[in-house]
């Protein structure tokens, strides 16, 4: 366990967002490996792994519920020095893991086809996500365990071991890739298949270690057996820190649909553009998320021991820390976007269309890395449901005109980026003037507190 309540916090938030962005860039490997040998594959099997991949904003649904509340109240634990109650949230969110993952499995394979069908934008491209989708479900459902374990790790201020362990599955999914997608030193390539199936084995190979080093190394939250029946007031604190962050990724589920759904009659090459794009959009969020959730275990532990001027302050340095690098971002994404999508396709049209959307979006790369250090901020607080009405507004401000705009004559992809950029910036200034609010709540109740004593 390490104590977050006291020293430099530029030095904490340095200390932890290293190795967690070092575990990122070797979890977007993850993705940029698959992609690379699928979109070998084609167009259609481009397009379809990508829609497919959109499945995995639900699972983050539900493994942010989990994580999100496991974290932050291990964090808060953590400040008031009480490690029992620490050891409680451990174990039920082991348990919940282990119920979340056999549901994955079970709903998983049941919609998978229905899934595909509503995205898809021909035979070819439904054919390659179903295939892809049904060697992926194990590797989702084994997820849970790995966020279980991981958001505990954080809540305590450690975040080597999830970051070696991510390296681990990244090495082993780049092993596994070639293997299995185009059957290098087999002979027997299972494309798509083989891109789920790799990610599959990794994650699992990746959850034995993790399981290995708590049993072994780990000593301040461990297995207990006698705290793994069901807890409903345990449950109830999970779900009222975990449920609005799970809220918040099913919507961008929703708006992910939105999209796959209002460019699908420009066809897979539009798909797979918008596919390769997004997924190297996700690749540049790397700084300002680690530095997010550095903040988040730093902020939760100084609440949990009542050092609100060290939670704004963490707050202050979290924000600048990860703006600057998204800043920079954005001026190379200006300069020279096809720079970074031209080695996963050679297709002109997909080319294109990855390029414009890239350098249209990264016009909002500042006020993603504000939204993503608030929301880590609202999870220390204990109280996540402001980031989540910020995350609706857009439902309103994007989704629906999406929807309206892609019913028009005249309907062009550079509208839906440009509306993108649009509503993530005001969902932003939104997101901010609610923390200020809740950080003034926060300081009133704590007030209030210590003049009742």
């Amino acid at each position: 366990m390490n104590d977050l309540t006291t020293g430099s916090i530029p030095r904490h938030i340095v200390r932890l967002a290293v190795p967690m962005a070092l575990g990122m860039i070797f979890q977007t490997l993850y993705y940029l490996v698959d992609l690379y040998f699928v979109a070998r594959l084609g167009d259609a099997a481009v397009a379809g792994v990508s829609a497919a991949g959109n499945v995995q904003f639900i699972i983050m649904s539900f493994t942010q519920i989990l994580g999100v509340s496991t974290m932050a109240l291990i964090a808060h634990a953590v400040g008031r020095k009480d490690q029992p109650d620490a050891n409680m949230v451990f174990n039920q969110s082991v348990l919940w893991a282990f119920a979340c993952g056999l549901g994955t499995l079970v709903g998983g394979y049941a919609l998978c086809d229905r899934y595909m069908g509503a995205l898809g934008s021909s035979a070819d491209t439904i054919a390659a996500g179903t295939s892809y989708l049904r060697w992926y479900i194990p590797g989702l459902a084994l997820q849970f365990a790995l966020v279980s374990m991981g958001s505990a790790l954080r809540g305590t201020g450690i975040v080597k071991p999830g970051m070696l362990v991510q390296m681990l599955t990244v090495v082993l999914n780049v092993v596994f890739a070639p293997i299995l997608i185009a059957g290098w030193g087999t002979g027997r390539p299972l494309g798509v298949a083989g891109a789920g199936l790799a990610s599959s084995l990794a994650i699992g190979i990746g959850v034995i270690v993790m399981l290995l080093y708590f049993v072994r190394l780990e000593h301040y939250v461990s297995f207990r057996r006698e705290l793994l029946a069901v807890r409903t007031d345990v449950l109830r604190r999970m779900l009222k820190i975990g449920v609005p962050p799970g809220a918040e990724f099913a919507l961008m589920f929703v708006f992910t649909a939105v999209i796959y759904t209002a460019i699908k009659p420009f066809g897979p090459e539009a798909q797979a553009g918008y596919g390769i794009g997004s997924r190297v959009m996700q690749s540049l969020f790397l700084p300002a998320m680690a530095v997010a959730f550095s903040a988040a275990p730093m902020a939760g532990q100084n609440m949990g021991a009542g050092h609100l001027d060290r939670v704004r302050d963490t707050f202050t340095w979290a924000a600048i820390m990860g703006s600057i690098p998204m800043l920079l971002l954005t001026l190379l994404c200006q300069w020279r976007p096809e720079m970074l999508v031209q080695g996963f396709t050679q297709e002109a049209p997909v080319l294109a269309v990855a390029t414009q959307f890239l350098g249209t979006i990264s016009w909002n790369f500042v006020a993603s890395g504000l939204l993503f250090t608030c929301g880590g901020m609202f999870q220390a607080l204990g109280n996540t449901v402001p980031s989540l009405i910020a995350s609706g507004t857009r439902l309103l401000t994007f989704a629906v005109p999406v929807y309206w705009l892609s019913h028009r004559a005249g309907f062009q992809l550079t509208q839906v980026w440009y509306l993108s950029v649009l509503t993530m910036t005001l969902q932003a200034a939104f997101a901010l003037w609610l923390l200020r609010s809740e950080l003034r709540r926060k300081a009133l109740t704590m007030a209030s507190a210590r003049l009742a004593v």
